[in-house]
């Protein structure tokens, strides 16, 4: 449609391709810088803010987020979890996070940090447009990029910017833009998925609980303290229809049952669902005038609690180059954008995989594989060395240990 003529026009310095977390969080930084940018997304700012997605928060991530005038919502509403609980073997061992590295992180689903990012940029006076469809970038080799755009009520516009970015998560189009034999994609499918329910139900645990056993994974979250969020491990094509309420009770209290007599609280299944696993990246992450951001150039595996993380790092970074190419720098500044974002990328994606390894039974693994797995396991929590290791990784890396 790049040929039909257009009902408007507008020029910003920087328009965005997706209007979830990382590229609401993006127009937000620039726009305290006094950067103006349009946001864009096919999606309805209903729909993006009622599908439930989980979320851990980095200590770092909900500073970001409250120092720049985001909201404290997440400091009064979201819950701040000082450790986890690892179950194997029958036995709980707590990972006390605080008292290894000195910081926590936050429960608090994406979902909200969206809202939250969304009324930041109603309250500044941003420009969102939700809803949108037929979405063309264009000429991003060129000076001039361009976004069109057919507007709900079936309006054609354009928007010309010196940069563009492809924050439209894990099904881009913007990805797609960068030439096949310019592109490099790093992946890989795992064997196996989560199956996720929301249950009405009291809270179960204090913190989150990642439990292995014999059967397979399970993970004891929470959503309010009357919402609870878990998981259990299952396969790729696993169907949901076959699972009724007490058969997936059943399943759930197996995997974390043990000598200290724990067991779930249970209630009504609200809502059910399969999670496949994969990790994917990217290279570049910039292609003349565009770059891409969170989920868009990467994915992550969910059991390290990395993916929300990520593209909010992405973003802060991209907006301190962004912000340079426009005022001195030029297109110079951009070149520091993938260097600085992958190096935390491949971090996570190494963090993710060893934590999907660690918990989950492999399918078609042997009794050597199990025992193998429970001595990894007793080495990480038995020593101070392995227990400050995944607290540091799971909690964001030190300050100053990563750009």
């Amino acid at each position: 449609m790049a040929d039909t003529a257009v009902d408007t026009v507008a020029s910003v310095p920087v328009a965005v391709v997706g209007a979830g977390p990382a590229g609401l969080m993006l127009a937000h930084l620039l726009g305290r810088a006094g950067v103006e940018t349009i946001v864009v997304d096919t999606r309805s700012r209903r729909e993006i803010g009622t599908t439930q997605r989980a979320g851990i928060l980095e200590a770092g991530a909900v500073r970001d987020l409250v120092d720049t005038g985001v909201g404290d919502r997440v400091l009064r509403e979201g819950n701040e979890h000082e450790g986890i609980e690892l179950r194997f073997d029958g036995r709980p061992h707590r990972i006390d996070f605080k008292e290894l590295v000195g910081e926590s992180v936050w429960l608090y689903p994406q979902t909200e940090v969206f809202i939250d990012l969304a009324d930041a940029r109603d309250r500044d006076g941003g420009t969102v447009h939700f809803g949108v469809k037929d979405t063309e970038v264009l000429d991003i080799t060129t000076d001039a990029p361009k976004v069109r755009y057919t507007a709900p009520d079936g309006s054609r516009h354009e928007i010309r910017a010196r940069y563009v970015v492809g924050a439209d998560g894990s099904r881009s189009m913007c990805r797609d833009l960068v030439p096949e034999e310019r592109r490099v994609r790093h992946g890989k499918e795992y064997p196996l998925a989560w199956f996720g329910i929301m249950a009405q139900a009291p809270t179960s645990a204090p913190e989150l609980v990642y439990a292995h056993s014999e059967h397979g994974f399970a993970l004891i979250s929470r959503r309010t303290e009357t919402v609870q969020r878990m998981y259990f491990q299952c396969s790729p094509d696993e169907s949901v229809d076959a699972w009724q309420d007490d058969r997936i009770w059943e399943t759930l209290q197996a995997r974390v049952t043990g000598r200290d007599g724990f067991r779930l609280q249970e209630g009504p299944i609200l809502e059910k669902t399969v999670l496949r696993f994969r990790s994917f990246v990217q290279e570049p992450m910039r292609w003349h005038s565009m770059t891409l951001a969170g989920d868009a150039a990467h994915t992550v595996p969910p059991t390290g609690a990395r993916g929300l993380n990520l593209a909010l790092h992405d973003v802060k970074v991209l907006a301190d180059v962004l912000l340079r190419a426009l005022c001195i720098s030029g297109d110079a500044a951009l070149d520091d954008y993938q260097p600085r974002a992958l190096r935390r990328v491949w971090r996570a994606q190494n963090f993710s995989s060893w934590m999907t390894q660690l918990l989950h039974t492999a399918p078609g693994g042997t009794p050597f594989d199990l025992r193998r797995q429970l001595g990894e396991l007793d080495n990480v929590v038995g020593t101070r060395a392995g227990r400050t290791y995944l607290a540091e990784q799971y909690t964001g890396w030190p300050a100053g240990s990563l750009a």
